[in-house]
Parts: structure tokens; sequence; C-alpha cells
């Protein structure tokens, strides 16, 4: 049987969710995508899924856990048959099982004690920070990060980065388009081997996460 995941997606009020269309339409990932789920009631991200043919269900909150768990209900699907993939959501997660919940974010957060990553840092405002680490000097590269999601921001285990070499140059929406090209390359391949079992954890240990030796931290 081929796994079920839903897949959260903020996006905005006017566009948004390519990351999901891009996991939908990908041929990288075997699995289907049961449902995407939004805070945004009539924003991009319904609007992709009406296309697609993919179940849509708002999520205004509360973000709690009773929040959560009563959003999968929705799905239909029991929640423990789910997979959850987040993909450009902006709120903070409660009561979700952590072994089965994993986040892409736009930037490596590996680096210094993950100094890009935690709440405001999402979206274009990472690569605002990542520019301005850039001209300081601080770094020479970003990326993309794939992790398990716990309750804290971006503390989850990591079990993937790409890593993407910078130019003084580039600009911050230079940075954006390079990391999204990376996060639309790789988010269904990596996500293909989590929900198939090839990536995993306990989801309360990280020394229990195992990952095949040739998809962590690539390229070094």
């Amino acid at each position: 049987m081929r796994p079920k995941v839903v897949v959260f997606a903020s996006g905005t009020k006017n566009g948004g969710g390519s990351g999901f269309e891009n996991l939908f339409e990908s041929p990288d990932l075997d699995a289907d995508i049961v449902a995407v789920i939004s805070n945004h009631e009539h924003g991009g991200v319904r609007a992709r899924a009406e296309r697609l043919g993919v179940p849509f269900v708002y999520f205004p909150g509360p973000f709690t856990e009773e929040g959560y768990s009563g959003v999968l209900q929705k799905t239909g699907i029991d929640s423990t048959e789910l997979w959850v993939a987040l993909s450009g959501w902006l709120k903070r997660t409660e009561g979700l099982d952590a072994a089965k919940t994993f986040n892409i974010h736009p930037a490596l957060l590996s680096i210094q004690d993950r100094r890009f990553g935690g709440a405001g840092l999402y979206g274009h405002h990472v690569h605002d920070a990542v520019k301005l680490a850039l001209d300081a000097g601080e770094i020479s590269e970003s990326g993309v990060t794939m992790h398990f999601v716990t309750p804290v921001y971006d503390e989850g285990p990591i079990f993937f980065e790409y890593r993407i070499p910078l130019e003084k140059s580039m600009s911050a929406d230079d940075i954006a388009r390079a990391v999204n090209d990376a996060e639309h390359a790789w988010q269904p391949k990596i996500t293909n081997l989590v929900v198939h079992g090839e990536i995993r954890w306990d989801g309360k240990d990280p020394s229990s996460l195992v990952v095949p030796e040739n998809y962590h931290f690539l390229p070094q």
C-alpha cells in the first residue's frame, strides 16, 4: 500500500504553494498526497489544490494539540496512517507524531547553531538574513535543510542538507531563487526516502536517526 501524505502549506492570500504542487507532480515521490492544509482559506494553496484535484482543508487554528488533531481528522484517514510534510507551513505545531512529521527549511540549519532558523525566520526573512551574513563575510553558502519536527521551531533532527555556494554579487532574491530550485529538485526524492522508512527515527531520541550515507549533508 502506498504511503499517505498530508501536506501543510501556508502559502499566502494571493500565491504560494509551489512546493506542494511540485511534490504532487514529481515522479520521484511514490506516495499519495491525500490532502493539503493551509491557514489561508482562499489563498494560493487552495487554488493549486483545486487545479490538481487534491482535497483542500482550511485550518485557521487554534494551533494546539487539539487543533492539529481535529484538522487531521478532517482528512477522513486515521492519523496513524498519515505522514505529515510541512512545506512552507508558518505555524508552530503541537501534538503531531514526531516520527512521522518532517519539514523543509530554506537555509542551512547546521550553520552556527541554527542561526538561520527559529521563530520569525521563514520565507524571504531567511534569505534576507543569509544575505546580511554573506555581505559581512560570515558565510559563503546557503542551501536546503530537511528535518523531523518537534514542538520547538527548527530543532528536530536534521536528516538532509543540500549546500549552495554563494557569490558576493547575489541579492536576497537571487539566493531565494537558487534555494527554491534546490528545494524542488530534492524535496520529492528525500520525502520518498522518509515515507518508505529509509530515513527514520523513533520520535524521541535523536541518536536513533537512520539516514542512508549517500543522502546525508550533500554535497560534502
